[in-house]
């Protein structure tokens, strides 16, 4: 399962985003990444062209099971990075800006050795 970074980024925001609202649709996938909306309908063209993606005739975007496998991946190493960096005293705004980054380049090796030696948060 290979993704880049930004479409990574889009598919996590999907995925939180559709635990908030009942539909999801690009203008929600612009406003909470800060996007315009021209640039989220090119996003969301390619990740429905690479099958991450399936948009309805009223607009509405669910995530493929491969979307949500990747979505559900880098929420997960956010989630967990973020904890594991303010646990180690580093202020929240950088800890969530660090996870943000890390969550994309980090193997599944090493994010699993953490987890294991880092235990739950």
């Amino acid at each position: 399962m290979k993704s880049n970074e930004s479409a990574e980024n889009y598919l996590e925001a999907i995925l939180i985003l559709s635990q908030r609202l009942p539909v999801v649709r690009s203008i929600d996938v612009a406003a909470e990444l800060g996007f315009k909306k021209p640039s989220v309908s090119v996003a969301m063209k390619n990740l429905r062209e690479k099958g991450h993606i399936e948009v309805s005739d009223a607009g509405y975007i669910t995530l493929t099971d491969t979307g949500k496998e990747i979505a559900d991946m880098i929420y997960e190493r956010h989630n967990f990075l973020s904890k594991w960096l303010m646990s180690l005293g580093v202020d929240e705004k950088v800890a969530l800006e660090d996870a943000c980054r890390i969550e994309h380049v980090i193997s599944k090796e090493s994010f699993a050795a953490i987890k294991e030696n880092v235990g739950s948060l």
